[in-house]
């Protein structure tokens, strides 16, 4: 009877345990709203600044007001294949000699972050999440090779997106205009990718990621550009023989004007 009683009191103990523990996990959330799911891009665009609005839910006044919330917001373009080269010196010429075929590399990704991303949290943090210019995941095709060879490539890939502008952080970029509302603004650079982009937020409390939300937005070109686009997805063997034509016309026109005599 007595063992009985201890089993009891052991299992009364450990529900106590959990229920306190469940009590104690972050119930805030977040949510993100965007003033269109569309931006039309021209021939002549030079890049803009997208704003990004959001709110918190359930958050902690207290918490709030000593500015222990940090959100973090990604603006990531579509996937897609990328192959990297490596270029050595080969008899006095540089050529392509080492390849690294990456998949699902977002095209473009931009962040902005309520401050220094160090001071958010740590670096396993975001390796975990694959959140930062610095630390999102690259998936090599071919996961066999030496990760210090796999390293090298991903890094020159990073190093050649953020030259581009494709890859851009901006520091400060998220600000709380109330202790739940807050205003995100992202670069979209001038030569972003056409295709669906994801927004993305993370909310993180005390250092501890919480929660993430998103939200889908399609950027397309607009005008005489999308136009051209469409007709030769569209009608891609009549837009071919266009193509060849007006190259043959090209080129017998130049011919006639820049004829000697």
């Amino acid at each position: 009877m007595r063992r009985s009683v201890l089993a009891l009191l052991q299992a009364v103990a450990l529900l106590a345990a959990a229920g306190g523990a469940s009590a104690q996990a972050p119930t805030e959330g977040i949510q993100i709203g965007l003033s269109t799911d569309r931006v039309a891009i021209t021939a002549d665009f030079s890049g803009a600044d997208l704003t990004i609005f959001g709110s918190l839910e359930d958050a902690d006044p207290l918490v709030s007001r000593q500015g222990r919330y940090d959100v973090i917001v990604v603006l990531e373009g579509p996937a897609r294949p990328v192959l990297v080269w490596r270029k050595d010196r080969v008899l006095g010429m540089w050529i392509n000699t080492i390849s690294e075929m990456f998949v699902n590399v977002p095209m473009s990704y931009s962040v902005s972050t309520t401050r220094m991303m160090q001071d958010i949290t740590d670096a396993d943090s975001y390796r975990r999440l694959s959140l930062g210019t610095n630390f999102i995941y690259l998936e090599p095709a071919d996961k066999t090779q030496f990760p210090p060879t796999i390293d090298e490539f991903s890094s020159a890939l990073r190093d050649l997106k953020k030259s581009t502008n494709l890859y851009n952080e901006r520091i400060g970029g998220v600000e709380f205009l109330s202790q739940n509302l807050f205003r995100a603004t992202v670069t979209l650079a001038p030569n972003v990718p056409v295709g669906t982009h994801r927004a993305r937020a993370f909310l993180f409390k005390n250092g501890t990621f919480v929660k993430e939300t998103s939200a889908p937005l399609a950027i397309v070109k607009a005008g005489f550009e999308q136009s051209i686009f469409n007709f030769s997805r569209n009608y891609g063997f009549l837009y071919g023989l266009l193509a060849v034509s007006l190259a043959t016309l090209t080129g017998w026109l130049g011919r006639i004007v820049f004829r000697r005599d």
